[in-house]
């Protein structure tokens, strides 16, 4: 873990706002690559995730974009509400789970709303290696988009294309035209709202993409209708210990409860944080984390979202 100064706490749109974090103890912070995030502990005893949105070649400082979600279960109202600059706050050191792919020699980015806060830090890194790429920008209005002069200051600024839901009809998005040639040199990254990223990435499909060439990162798991849920076992593959999974608890929740040390971060199952190998059993897969074909596979599960479709579990815990 980290302690930070937050340097800067800045509006960028309406409800994002934007915090700069600088080191303490030094002149540097842990380097990062693009796309990735931080853990920051809040005042309020959450952690929650954010994507580096500053170049990856800075290391005297991270950046942050927040959205204040209606929807917040607590995370962003406290970002807004309760931190301010001179604070000092706990971070972990960078994860990256949504890396730009080394093999590509061109790159799609869209983003939807505040996920343009990890691909803003892939545009920086691209035109530093003098790699093609195009950023596609959508917002529901110019005043809800959150580093816009930013980007149209950049050096990069001709390879930025912004979208507006209530612009005029020829500067909307058009993915279907934007994807219709796909080669096995480009790839495709996405972020935003759930409905944005199932757009883009449906299209995509539709016009012949291969999964390989799509990336993707949720800000947000899609909602889950829980009552028809049931109980299960969980075997720990170490002790042998059975632990039995309520309707109403998930499996972290139990384990936790029984002094059992699983990494957890999101809570949602996009993060990938407490992916674990399955040994026996198969899981029901509820995150966003994981590919069709990872799950399909059966033998590895998030265990604060997922349950179980067979009786009994066996974690390689």
């Amino acid at each position: 873990m980290i302690d930070v100064r937050v340097s800067l706490c800045a509006d960028e749109a309406v409800d994002i706002r934007r915090f700069q974090l600088e080191p303490i103890n030094s002149t540097t912070l842990p380097a990062f690559t693009a796309g990735a995030h931080i853990d920051v502990h809040l005042p309020n005893g959450l952690v929650r995730q954010y994507s580096l949105c500053n170049a990856d070649s800075e290391n005297h400082r991270y950046v942050i974009g927040v959205l204040k979600d209606p929807a917040s279960r607590g995370g962003s109202n406290a970002m807004h509400e309760l931190i301010r600059p001179g604070d000092v706050i706990r971070i972990s050191e960078p994860r990256n789970l949504f890396p730009l792919a080394e093999q590509g020699k061109r790159h799609l980015l869209f983003a939807g709303g505040i996920g343009i806060t990890p691909l803003l830090s892939m545009a920086e890194h691209l035109h530093r290696h003098d790699q093609p790429f195009e950023l596609h920008y959508c917002a529901r209005a110019s005043e809800r988009m959150a580093f816009r002069q930013q980007l149209q200051e950049a050096d990069f600024a001709s390879r930025v294309h912004l979208h507006f839901d209530d612009g005029d009809a020829q500067q909307k998005l058009d993915a279907a035209q934007l994807l219709a040639r796909p080669d096995a040199d480009t790839h495709l990254y996405v972020c935003g709202p759930g409905g944005f990223m199932e757009h883009v990435l449906s299209t995509a499909r539709q016009q012949g993409w291969p999964e390989s060439q799509l990336h993707r990162e949720y800000f947000a798991a899609a909602p889950v209708d829980h009552d028809a849920e049931g109980s299960f076992e969980v075997v720990l593959q170490s002790s042998g210990v059975i632990y039995q999974i309520p309707a109403e608890r998930s499996i972290v929740q139990v384990l936790e409860a029984a002094g059992v040390d699983v990494p957890v971060s999101c809570e949602q199952g996009i993060c990938g944080t407490c992916l674990t190998r399955v040994l026996s059993g198969e899981p029901d897969h509820r995150d966003m984390f994981m590919t069709d074909e990872e799950h399909a596979a059966n033998d590895q599960m998030t265990l604060c979202c997922s349950r179980s479709r067979s009786a009994r579990l066996v974690l390689d815990l």
